[in-house]
């Protein structure tokens, strides 16, 4: 199943390019990931051309992250989600700790981040015993000084980038 997703663009220039129909290409490859670019050309009354021209220029841009799938670890056994703060061994550098980390499955993403901590984790878990075993693991490298983690209750959304696209592609967006 292809998913769509919007890329973290480093600026906002490529956004500035950004059209009421780029958003509306957007929003019926988000609601139908799995339809062909025909398919979007007749629900959307444009030619397929117009339809994989956009695409390949959001794609180009950036705009356009990926359409891969999206593995949703609650589905297959690791529901409990957390983020943590960590500090870092300073010393080692942010790469050096990233690659250390990156060696752990459960860690879904790693950001840098500014404030009391270095890096924001997110993390998916079997279990809250699981949980410790990850924060084990990543202190366990040597690299993570501290952690405090956050464990997630409930999601409301996540992942949520289509409205704001929209609202740039409507001009309401823009700062």
């Amino acid at each position: 199943m292809r998913r769509f997703a919007l890329s973290d663009a480093p600026n906002g220039d490529d956004m500035a390019n950004v059209d009421a129909l780029d958003a509306k290409i957007v929003r019926f490859f988000t609601d139908a990931p799995r339809a062909s670019v025909l398919e979007a050309s007749r629900m959307l009354r444009i030619a397929r051309a117009t339809v994989q021209s956009r695409l390949d220029r959001m794609a180009a841009n950036g705009v356009i992250g990926s359409w891969v799938p999206h593995p949703d670890p609650s589905h297959f056994g690791f529901p409990v989600v957390a983020f943590c703060s960590l500090t870092i061994n300073q010393d080692l550098g942010h790469d050096a700790v990233v690659e250390a980390l990156a060696g752990i499955p459960e860690l879904i993403e790693i950001h840098t981040v500014s404030g009391s901590s270095d890096l924001m984790a997110r993390i998916a878990a079997r279990s809250n015993p699981d949980l410790q075993r990850v924060i084990d693991a990543m202190i366990a490298t040597k690299t993570v000084l501290r952690s405090s983690s956050v464990i997630v209750l409930n999601t409301h959304f996540q992942g949520r980038t289509l409205p704001l696209l929209e609202a740039v592609a409507s001009g309401s967006g823009n700062s």
